[in-house]
């Protein structure tokens, strides 16, 4: 290994430095930042797959709406706390258009990206009640999440959905939200890391025990319509991405723009809160804010507590893009299909190089191609390879930090990846297996 493609004894150096007791439970962020001081003193790019981030252009419609919106001068106006009107009008229409469900415009939000509509979401549903404020996390899911509870010092319980797919769900989610003290439920769909997608009849389910037990839904929505197995792209029409809200009316939806529109450095963001929550009375709240009406208590306590609101142009670029969308005149699958395709040729590279695909299923049929994959090694624990792999210029993330019980496994996330670097990861691969031969 010390003849390893990056400079062995620069990567052992950056990795003490770091002071990071375990490299391979570092945070995203934290181990970006040692990868990216690894290039910078080896002069050597790595085959960077440690954050989700899009590695596609802006959607051009939103970056010439921001334009024009500084020509009229926003940036000097503090924006409207609430959202602009034609943004609020816009992500309503979405909703009916995508999701096939009915949202009122004062119930859509705009936040600084999804991670703030999360943190907004869990502060005020946390206090709307006092003998209940814990949040259960269907994992695996995205860690900063769980990072955020701890911040607001509110409990939460998690576990790996992968062996209680289908009917197996029902009980599972019986043994936790029948204990009384949560308030909240939270999952990613598609699911990051492992891409599985939940079907309607798990959805369903979803809904039906969080309803029994008055649990908001939070439904996280960050890769809108890319199961690309089907076609979730035309407006008004089906089939319609998949959710919760078809079944419940005691949801939160956190729909992120830096994905499917790879608008992600704007940090711009959809929370959509159905209209019977958003109008739900808790003398509770009253305890934190100046409303016992929950809407009210999450825009003017939470939000107006974190940030006053939303940067004004980006909810301009926003509005055009979703306008764009809703009219029929930009496809954002299209263009985000460029990930499937790399996460194909990229997996085959794994498996060819005795590398296992670890969540290898949604329920009985192949894991789609998508902006993730996982992986494992023989003999290796996803700490251990996440470790062992950046002296092969490969970075990714263990799946121990997501809440996932397949500790062998390692998150790959496609993004970053060009399409020039195949010929480096294919021989990277090479090195690694001829270093670590199977028995």
């Amino acid at each position: 290994m010390k003849n390893s493609p990056i400079d062995y004894t620069i990567v052992s150096r950056k990795i003490k430095e770091s002071g990071i007791e375990n490299i391979g439970r570092a945070s995203i962020r934290e181990l970006l930042k040692v990868v990216s001081q690894i290039e910078a003193e080896s002069g050597k790019k790595y085959i960077r797959m440690e954050m989700g981030v899009p590695g596609l252009p802006p959607a051009s419609v939103g970056v010439e709406a921001e334009i024009e919106a500084h020509r009229k001068g926003v940036a000097a106006i503090y924006p409207n706390i609430e959202g602009v009107p034609e943004l609020k009008y816009e992500i309503s229409r979405f909703c009916k258009l995508f999701l096939n469900i009915e949202v009122p415009e004062n119930c859509c939000i705009p936040t600084v990206g999804s991670m703030m509509g999360g943190f907004t979401a869990f502060m005020t549903l946390g206090r709307m009640y006092q003998n209940k404020s814990a949040t259960l996390f269907i994992d695996p899911g995205f860690p900063v999440q769980k990072q955020q509870h701890r911040v607001l010092g509110q409990a939460f319980e998690t576990f790996d959905v992968y062996d209680f797919r289908g009917e197996k769900l029902r009980d599972k989610l019986e043994s936790y939200l029948s204990t009384g003290k949560f308030v909240s439920l939270l999952y990613s769909n598609p699911n990051n890391p492992s891409w599985i997608c939940f079907t309607e009849d798990e959805l369903k389910t979803i809904a039906e025990i969080a309803q029994k037990y008055n649990v908001t839904v939070i439904e996280d929505l960050a890769y809108f319509g890319m199961d690309f197995r089907k076609d979730y792209s035309h407006p008004g029409q089906e089939p319609y991405q998949p959710s919760a809200a078809h079944y419940t009316d005691n949801f939160i939806l956190l729909i992120s723009s830096s994905k499917a529109f790879s608008y992600a450095g704007q940090r711009i963001g959809m929370m959509v809160v159905s209209e019977k929550l958003f109008n739900t009375i808790s003398p509770d709240l009253k305890r934190f804010y100046s409303s016992d009406k929950f809407g009210n208590a999450l825009i003017f306590g939470s939000l107006y507590a974190i940030s006053s609101g939303t940067a004004h142009t980006p909810q301009f670029g926003l509005a055009a893009i979703l306008k764009a969308v809703n009219d029929g005149k930009y496809n954002y699958r299209d263009e985000v299909l460029d990930y499937a395709e790399k996460a194909g040729i990229m997996k085959k590279m794994f498996l060819d190089n005795g590398f296992k695909i670890v969540y290898e299923k949604d329920l009985e049929v192949p894991i789609a191609d998508g902006f993730y994959f996982t992986f494992s090694y023989p003999g290796f624990s996803g700490d251990e390879l996440v470790e062992e792999l950046l002296y092969y210029g490969i970075s990714a993330i263990s799946l121990s930090i997501t809440g996932s019980q397949r500790l062998e496994g390692v998150r790959a996330c496609v993004s970053l990846v060009n399409r020039s670097q195949f010929p480096d990861l294919q021989y990277r691969l090479e090195r690694f297996r001829e270093d670590h031969q199977l028995i």
